[in-house]
C-alpha cells in the first residue's frame, strides 16, 4: 500500500514539473488554475476585508491607472508571445491598503495589492509601475504556484500527488490559505524565508524582474526608474531590519547590474510605447 501511495506521488510530481514559458526554467507547480484561481480570489477578498482599502484620492486612482496600463501591456505581449492562454480565468484587480507596511504583491490571477507603506520609495508613478510590472510578472511566472507547491509537499498537504481542497480538514485549509498568502509574499514567517524561499529566490527574482521591466516599458513608463527604484530600495534594506518587501526580494548590486544590462532591450519596448 505504502509503495503505491509513493508510486502516486511520484506520478503527480513528475506531471506538476513543468518549464517557465517565460525562460526555460524548470518549477513544480501542482496546483491546476482551477483550484489555485479560486482559492487566490478567496483569499484576496479576505484581505481586503481584513484591511484598510483606500477608495478615493490620488493615490488610489494612481495604483489603478498604472494596473490597468501593465494589464493592458501584459495582454499584449502575451498574445504577441502565443501565451494569452495562460491568462486564462483571471480577473484583474488593483488595490491600495492604508498600512505602513512596505510591501506590495499579486495574487495568481492578477489580484494585486499596494500598501502605502511603499510609496515614499516609489515617490512617482514609473516607481510604481516598476513594483507593479515585477509583481505581475510573478503571477504570469506562476511562482506563487511554485512556492505553494513546495510547501504543500513539504507539509504533506497531498493527496497521490494532488492537492483535493474538498477532502482537507477545517485546519488544513487554514494551512493551505496560509501558505498561499506566504507564497505570495503577503505574509512570509522566517522559517519559509530561510529554509525555502531564499535558495530559489535569484532565479524567480531576475524572472520577475526582466519581465516586470519589459511590461513596465510597453506600458509607456520609462524603464530606466526600475534602476533608480531599486537602488533606493538597496539603501532602505542596508540596515538592521530591511523593509518587509525586502524580505523575499533581494536588493543588491548584481540585481541593478543585471537589470542595466537589460536596458537595452527595455527601450526599445519604451521607445515603440512611446510613438
Amino acid at each position: 500500500m505504502k509503495r503505491a501511495i509513493m508510486a502516486m506521488l511520484m506520478t503527480g510530481l513528475v506531471i506538476a514539473c513543468q518549464k517557465v514559458p517565460l525562460t526555460g526554467r524548470n518549477q513544480l507547480v501542482l496546483i491546476p488554475n482551477n483550484q489555485m484561481l479560486p482559492l487566490s480570489f478567496s483569499n484576496y477578498k479576505g484581505v481586503l476585508d481584513s484591511s484598510r482599502v483606500v477608495r478615493s484620492g490620488g493615490q488610489e486612482d494612481m495604483i489603478k491607472r498604472v494596473g490597468a496600463r501593465i494589464q493592458k501591456a501584459v495582454e499584449t505581449y502575451m498574445a504577441a508571445n502565443n501565451l494569452s492562454e495562460r491568462l486564462n480565468g483571471f480577473q484583474w484587480e488593483f488595490n491600495l491598503i492604508e498600512s505602513p507596511q512596505v510591501n506590495a504583491w499579486c495574487m495568481p490571477g492578477g489580484k494585486v495589492a499596494f500598501y502605502t507603506g511603499i510609496l515614499p520609495y516609489t515617490q512617482n508613478e514609473a516607481g510604481v509601475a516598476t513594483v507593479m510590472g515585477h509583481e505581475v510578472s510573478h503571477a504570469i511566472a506562476e511562482h506563487g504556484n511554485e512556492r505553494m507547491s513546495e510547501e504543500l509537499v513539504a507539509n504533506g498537504l497531498l493527496q497521490g500527488g494532488q492537492l483535493v481542497l474538498g477532502s482537507l480538514s477545517q485546519n488544513q485549509r487554514s494551512q493551505t490559505n496560509a501558505l498561499l498568502l506566504q507564497a505570495v509574499g503577503a505574509g512570509l514567517p522566517a522559517a519559509y524565508q530561510v529554509g525555502r524561499a531564499l535558495p530559489h529566490s535569484r532565479s524567480q527574482e531576475s524572472e520577475a524582474d526582466k519581465l516586470g521591466l519589459i511590461f513596465m516599458a510597453m506600458a509607456g513608463y520609462n524603464p530606466q526608474e526600475a534602476v533608480n527604484f531599486w537602488g533606493r530600495m538597496a539603501k532602505a534594506g542596508s540596515g538592521q531590519k530591511p523593509p518587509e518587501f525586502l524580505s523575499t526580494h533581494p536588493s543588491d548590486e548584481r540585481r541593478i547590474r543585471d537589470l542595466e544590462k537589460q536596458m537595452p532591450d527595455a527601450m526599445k519596448y519604451y521607445q515603440r510605447a512611446s510613438r
